[in-house]
């Protein structure tokens, strides 16, 4: 009997307990997507709202920063505002009486570092130079870790001195200070004090016999000039589709950045090579610092802050500079960490002083602090990567979130085709260009962080790595040597996770949205995944037959 009513109740009471237990199990269900709704509402739709609109706002600092140096550089071109006649410019010819005397005493530095493959490129190039052997002296600035490359370069010294050239090979037991260390000692040296100007090439970068003579005589004649640049062509832009598109970006940075900087202010970013400088403002600047790894930037700020002009002549073709484009992935992320990193930092620390700086006007200190700086090093950077790879995408999980036609279609549209129409020969390449760009703005914009709060890498210093003709003249499996890594190595997984969060805000856009962002976001994730992996650069696996991609 007893057994027979404990049954019913001990039946009772699970049910009661299931019921209870499914109730409670509602409610809370209930109650974690009521907070979810409020949290979305009160706190996530604001905050993607907000950042749309601070991405509006520098996407329109952007373009109306891109139109106005467009401007100034068409107007250059159309009326062909050249510098020999902004500045006075006469070709330097021999004089009977002076002899050799008649020309400046010129130093020209190759500063280097385990630079097997293009060391007798540069220092040849530079020992062909059309200029008085007894008015040049070359220093070879060799930083090399390698003693067997530092035994190259040597004996390639030796061998330019018996031919009769003033060369000499400088080493260090330390590389303190990188390259701006290395530029730094040199400059101490005895015999650089009869020196008028210095010409700094790098060891990727091969200047054509008359560069002195195209150079030198914008200072001879124009007392104020501290800085002539040079462009640079590149000879490698056709090894793969990551060249060619370092090419239309690099194109861009002369052509119109240095062009419209040397017509209006007459200031640009020294490129820390292919350019010559009056050692007198370069004393007055207070010599090469390392204090940031944009040494070459440093200087010119310094030097325009006292009041020197710089020039570019990038309308001379044949006073173009030869350069190597980083070919692999790796080196190319390398530098581009550098170039964000560095300016941001050097912003940081000299921001102030370009403020207070007595020897300049108010509108080159705007120039500088929001032109220089903060439109392109800063707001750039965040636009490319915040608003095309993370608030555009997100919104699509936001349908209160309403992004302008403008924003989204025509402004990008603007500055895509500014940015294209300095290389003609690549505008089918445009479309990959753009996704190339914002995969690499994630790098970018990461560095430019790392400089403004002089985070963990501020200061890392990794030289890019050049090929020269090794695939040319070298056996393949010589040159693989060069490249080996393991399989996982090859693996990026930042932008490989960039590429999944991408692909879900594409994928929902498509199943649920009308806004049809996917169009783009689609493309782009792919992108990550496969720069993500690997497969873009130059790369070879083992011994096979080298890969461009």
């Amino acid at each position: 009997m007893e057994a027979h009513l404990s049954r019913p109740l001990a039946f009772y009471l699970t049910q009661a307990w299931d019921i209870c237990s499914s109730l409670s199990a509602d409610v809370g269900l209930h109650r974690i997507e009521s907070i979810w709704w409020w949290v979305r509402a009160a706190v996530l739709v604001p905050a993607v709202k907000a950042a749309v609109i601070s991405c509006l706002v520098m996407s329109v600092m952007l373009v109306v920063e891109k139109l106005s140096m467009a401007a100034v550089s068409l107007y250059v071109m159309v009326f062909r505002r050249t510098p020999e006649k902004v500045y006075r410019w006469e070709p330097l010819s021999g004089d009977v009486e002076l002899g050799s005397s008649a020309y400046p005493m010129v130093l020209v530095q190759i500063p280097m570092f385990n630079e097997r493959e293009v060391y007798q490129l540069s220092i040849g190039a530079v020992c062909s130079l059309d200029w008085p052997s007894d008015r040049l002296i070359i220093q070879v600035l060799d930083d090399s870790t390698d003693a067997a490359i530092k035994d190259l370069v040597h004996k390639e010294c030796e061998r330019w001195l018996r031919k009769g050239m003033n060369i000499h090979y400088v080493s260090r037991d330390n590389r303190n200070g990188y390259k701006a260390g290395a530029l730094k000692e040199a400059m101490e040296l005895d015999y650089v004090k009869k020196c008028d100007c210095v010409a700094i090439f790098d060891a990727d970068h091969q200047p054509p016999c008359d560069f002195l003579m195209r150079t030198i005589p914008f200072f001879i004649h124009n007392p104020k000039i501290a800085l002539v640049q040079a462009r640079w062509m590149f000879v490698n832009a056709d090894e793969c589709i990551m060249t060619r598109i370092q090419e239309m970006s690099l194109n861009y940075h002369f052509k119109v950045e240095q062009q419209s900087g040397s017509s209006t202010f007459a200031f640009f970013g020294f490129n820390g090579t292919a350019g010559v400088w009056r050692i007198l403002a370069l004393q007055e600047a207070e010599g090469w610092k390392e204090r940031t790894t944009v040494e070459d930037m440093d200087l010119a700020v310094r030097a325009t802050l006292r009041g020197w002009k710089f020039v570019y002549i990038g309308d001379l073709e044949t006073c173009q500079v030869k350069s190597e484009l980083p070919s692999t992935y790796k080196a190319y992320r390398y530098q581009q960490h550098r170039w964000a990193c560095g300016p941001a930092n050097l912003f940081k620390k000299m921001a102030w002083d370009i403020i207070k700086a007595k020897k300049v006007s108010i509108w080159r200190k705007f120039f500088l602090v929001y032109n220089f700086f903060f439109a392109r090093r800063i707001v750039s950077y965040n636009v490319t990567f915040f608003f095309y790879c993370v608030v555009i995408p997100l919104s699509t999980f936001f349908p209160e979130v309403k992004i302008p036609t403008w924003g989204v279609v025509y402004i990008p549209t603007i500055i895509t085709i500014l940015n294209a129409a300095g290389t003609p020969s690549s505008l089918h390449l445009t479309f990959i260009w753009i996704l190339f760009e914002n995969v690499m703005s994630l790098h970018r914009c990461k560095a430019v962080y790392i400089g403004l709060f002089d985070a963990g890498r501020v200061n890392e210093w990794v030289v890019t790595e050049k090929l020269g003709n090794m695939l040319k003249t070298k056996p393949v499996v010589n040159a693989a040597r060069t490249f080996q890594k393991k399989f996982w190595e090859r693996f990026l997984f930042l932008e490989i996770a960039m590429g999944i969060f991408l692909f879900v805000c594409a994928y929902y856009d498509y199943a649920f949205s009308r806004n049809q962002y996917f169009i783009y976001i689609f493309p782009l994730s792919i992108s990550f995944f496969i720069m993500g992996s690997g497969y873009v650069g130059i790369f070879i696996p083992g011994a096979q037959q080298a890969n461009a991609v």
